[in-house]
């Protein structure tokens, strides 16, 4: 074990991600001398992936209490943290430090640039201006924790040579030691595993005495049973909605944008959706139906389908279905109606004719699993928000542990709202353990 005296700060943070960067940079601005540990040899990695590279960094939905309800009922956690550092202070903190941003469909906000090496490059100046150690390709192998009169404290962090494994132990070998009076654990979920965020965190704040929410893929691509999406494979449909069926129920809904893949379904509606849909499926099977016209009801597309036959009398069915749906799903529509793409539309029957309303209002999928943490954009469980101050971030189990971004068991759907909560929260425990 390596010694040294000067491995010993105020503040130790612990993942550098857009919760542990945000962490760091505020406590250090508030004068303490603060060290940030990344398992990588770059911050940010996963950051600079978000928003397909554009980085999403917030959401423009400025009553927090909004915001709140997009998180269900650990929602109220936030409360404190949105009123101290929201989207609004956010937006500042980039503009004021020349990063403009503009708001685009659905209240995303993005950097003018369209660049998240931008947001990281913001991120990693405020590290350097306010004097933040980092120690890159830093393996965490474990806390040693010291029980006190008043409760357990970290005493420090052990670092583990990277990659090396005692083959005794079957754990990571301690090269390094790093002291601190405080603590802060960002070190993200299980998603894009790639970036480095693989879990860890978990574990040694299950080890630590915090208990972990079931944790599964959120906002993640679904699998789909049925294969005929492989020929609509890159296909975006938007303005559709989606119906989550179960037991013959409609359980969930959205209106919005997907997309085809080769293995299913994806795209912000789709995502929002993978949760609830994961959910059920443990009790039984889910189907998805995608409802192609959503502003008409069965009625009002009846009717529509009768004036149009009777305009088109003349056609074949097959050069009639573009005024219906996008090019790319017309063989796929046409082969699952079982209609003969040459019939004349004078000639397709009443009950030809309800079989399309069906089709075009009620297209159905079965589930069939999600792609996992590898596309999953966040973990959804994680540390019970109970066992942390709403205010502070700081553990209810540890007296000098504080928790802050994607550990905590908080989730929401796409549109920069679980961004935010990194910032959020991240902030208030750079902030609080300084005190």
């Amino acid at each position: 074990m390596i010694e040294n005296k000067l491995d010993k700060f105020d503040v130790a943070v612990i993942g550098g991600g857009p919760a542990g960067m945000i962490a760091a940079g505020r406590a250090a601005e508030l004068g303490a001398r603060v060290v940030l540990l990344e398992k990588n040899s770059s911050l940010g990695k996963k950051l600079l992936i978000t928003g397909k590279g554009r980085c999403n960094i917030t959401q423009a939905e400025f009553d927090d209490k909004e915001i709140i309800k997009k998180f269900g009922r650990n929602g109220k956690f936030l409360f404190s943290s949105l009123a101290n550092f929201g989207p609004e202070e956010v937006i500042a903190f980039f503009e004021s430090r020349r990063v403009p941003t503009k708001i685009e469909r659905g209240g995303r906000v993005f950097p003018v640039s369209d660049k998240a090496q931008d947001v990281l490059y913001i991120l990693q100046k405020y590290l350097e201006k306010n004097k933040v150690e980092i120690i890159y390709n830093a393996q965490v192998a474990g806390f040693d924790v010291s029980p006190e009169v008043s409760g357990k404290k970290i005493v420090s962090v052990s670092l583990a040579e990277q990659g090396y494994i005692s083959p005794e132990k079957q754990a990571l070998t301690p090269i390094r030691r790093i002291y601190a009076d405080k603590f802060i654990l960002c070190t993200g979920g299980k998603s894009y595993p790639t970036t480095g965020s693989t879990g860890d965190g978990y574990q040694w704040a299950k080890d630590l005495g915090h208990t972990i929410i079931t944790l599964a893929p959120a906002l993640v691509p679904v699998k789909t049973k049925e294969l005929w999406v492989k020929d609509l494979q890159g296909l975006s449909l938007k303005n559709v909605a989606i119906n989550v069926i179960q037991n013959n129920k409609k359980q969930d809904s959205r209106f919005g944008e997907m997309l085809f893949t080769h293995f299913g379904l994806t795209g912000p509606i789709v995502l929002d959706l993978s949760k609830k849909i994961g959910e059920l499926a443990q009790q039984g099977e889910v189907s998805i139906a995608i409802d192609l016209k959503p502003a008409l009801s069965y009625d009002q597309l009846d009717a529509r389908l009768q004036k149009d036959f009777k305009e088109n009398s003349n056609k074949d069915f097959i050069n009639y279905l573009p005024e219906l749906l996008p090019q790319k799903m017309i063989a796929t529509i046409s082969s699952l109606l079982g209609i003969d793409p040459r019939k004349k539309i004078n000639l397709v029957t009443k009950d030809e004719r309800k079989k399309i309303i069906e089709l075009l209002k009620n297209l159905r999928l079965t589930y069939d699993g999600t792609t996992g943490y590898s596309q999953a954009i966040i973990t959804s469980g994680g540390v019970d928000i109970r066992e942390v101050d709403s205010k502070t971030m700081q553990s209810r189990k540890i007296e000098n542990l504080f928790l802050a971004g994607e550990i905590l068991n908080l989730d929401g759907p796409t549109g920069g709202y679980n961004l935010q909560v990194c910032w959020s929260t991240g902030y208030a425990a750079g902030t609080y353990v300084s005190q």
